[in-house]
């Protein structure tokens, strides 16, 4: 793929600037880095001078603000795509339901489209839907970007990716605004897909770019809750099909940058601003069968029951109790039953199991540790005192489904140093203490760039921590100091890249 790059002679963007203006010389200002541009409009021609980032200063990094006002606007007015239930008394206070590749969906990444092809990118679109716009630099080269994701949970927020998407815009038009040229591309991305709420699989947009899922199996997925369109049938129908590729290989990244809200409370209970995140947690996640036998509640009693149920339980408390112990978490989402009568006692159960740790040895310490115990458990051994829950059975069988793995994933130290640098800028002499270095709880898109591109990602406080919850909040201060981080580690990058000369 080729990228866009200035004009060798006029160092213009050729969208904004035609390109038979060969005739005019460019000039640098005596005083300063920036250049002088001559534009040729019809009966004028406008000298426009350029901010070039290779050149930049400190003081010169610092004055370049965004928009906070127009970002907060932005959000809000594209969430009427998609509204979903109201929480409290404010316009704003009004949750999210747009699941991927729905026609909500449609509308907000047409609205994405259509605007930064307004500022001047060049958009393409890949056979996984992800939506690629990019602004020129001086340089070719793969772009660098600010990346998340417009889809939402059922029940969703205002802020969950929907954040770092607008904020990746406001970049671009505050680039335009202040007339900055960057050495090399930089760009937005929409990642399709990210929530995994409506075709089950999270990130895996992402994942076939980076070569983690084969694009076959991203399109077979099938949306849950009965129906029977797929994840490839739903592209086609809103029109965003591309033809671009889904690999890194075709379409590579030359940077990756996530502004995301935090999801949990450590930035707003330690009265921190921005965290910058070093990688994320490893997770793996299991579907555990438990299989006993149906008998009748009020003929059978205790010591004759193979009861699924009850087994299942202990199993799902004792994977707390070991988690706590090594230092992970574990939770369970999912959880059936059958035969689902009230006067039989279950014979199977299946049910989820998501453990994570930061570390990948723990974790596998942790799976080996279940897997035994749990097989204990349902023989009808007392570990930790779980009999107390009942009285010995005749034990069941459990069978253990591996259902997706994420190892622990490392972000890039020069990305991470560009977003503390650039909090500093923002913040000041105070920055200290509010900057902190942080490992994400939860997975991201960045978590797949990763394997391919430098990454890192930033985060700002959220109210109690909420999220995927209509009440999801980020407030205007949070959201704006977000955007101008992203937007300084952007610049700082750049810049580092250009000494670098890659």
């Amino acid at each position: 793929m080729r990228y866009p790059t200035f004009q060798a002679v006029s160092r213009s963007w050729p969208s904004f600037i035609p390109k038979s203006n060969s005739n005019f010389i460019f000039s640098k200002h005596p005083h300063s880095n920036i250049w002088n541009l001559p534009i040729c409009r019809p009966f004028s021609c406008t000298s426009i001078r350029f901010l070039w980032t290779s050149e930049m200063t400190d003081s010169q990094f610092q004055s370049v603000k965004i928009d906070r006002e127009r970002l907060w606007r932005d959000i809000h007015e594209t969430c009427e795509w998609g509204r979903g239930e109201r929480w409290g008394e404010e316009a704003t206070d009004i949750g999210m339901k747009r699941l991927t590749l729905t026609d909500s969906d449609k509308q907000v990444r047409d609205w994405f489209v259509k605007t930064t092809e307004s500022l001047g990118c060049k958009v393409s679109i890949d056979a996984m839907g992800n939506i690629f716009a990019v602004r020129p630099g001086k340089k070719e080269g793969p772009p660098t970007y600010a990346g998340s994701h417009l889809d939402t949970q059922p029940t969703g927020g205002r802020y969950d990716g929907i954040l770092g998407v607008h904020a990746g815009i406001e970049v671009l038009r505050t680039l335009n605004d202040n007339k900055i040229s960057t050495e090399y591309p930089t760009g937005v991305i929409n990642w399709t897909n990210e929530e995994g709420a409506r075709f089950p699989i999270s990130m895996i947009a992402s994942g076939v770019w980076a070569g983690a899922y084969s694009l076959e199996k991203a399109y077979d997925l099938v949306e849950v809750g009965g129906g029977t369109a797929t994840q490839k049938s739903e592209l086609e129908r809103i029109g965003y099909l591309g033809t671009m590729e889904a690999s890194y290989k075709a379409n590579p990244i030359g940077a990756h940058f996530e502004l995301h809200i935090e999801q949990g409370p450590i930035l707003e209970k330690s009265n921190g601003k921005i965290g910058a995140v070093e990688g994320v947690q490893a997770y793996r996640w299991f579907i555990i069968t438990v299989k006993g036998a149906d008998c009748h509640t009020g003929t059978t009693d205790f010591q004759n029951r193979s009861d699924a149920m009850l087994t299942a339980a202990k199993l799902i408390l004792h994977s707390h109790n070991k988690a706590t112990e090594l230092g992970c978490l574990a939770s369970t989402g999912i959880l059936t039953l059958r035969p689902g009568s009230t006067n039989t006692v279950p014979g199977f159960v299946q049910f989820s199991l998501d453990i994570r740790s930061r570390e990948d040895f723990v974790l596998l310490k942790l799976e080996q540790a279940l897997k035994q115990e749990f097989a204990q458990i349902a023989a009808g051994e007392d570990i930790g005192g779980l009999n107390t829950l009942g009285t010995k059975g005749r034990g069941c069988t459990v069978d253990w489904q591996l259902d997706a793995d994420s190892p622990a994933t490392k972000f890039h130290e020069d990305c991470i140093k560009c977003v503390e640098q650039s909090a500093k800028d923002m913040l000041g002499t105070n920055a200290a203490p509010q900057v902190q270095r942080m490992t994400s709880g939860a997975g991201h898109d960045s978590v797949y760039t990763s394997r391919r591109a430098p990454t890192s990602m930033i985060f700002v406080p959220c109210r109690d921590g909420v999220s995927h919850n209509p009440a999801e909040y980020c407030s205007p201060e949070d959201c704006g100091n977000g955007a101008q981080v992203l937007l300084g580690a952007i610049l700082r990058y750049d810049q580092l890249r250009a000494e670098k000369g890659t």
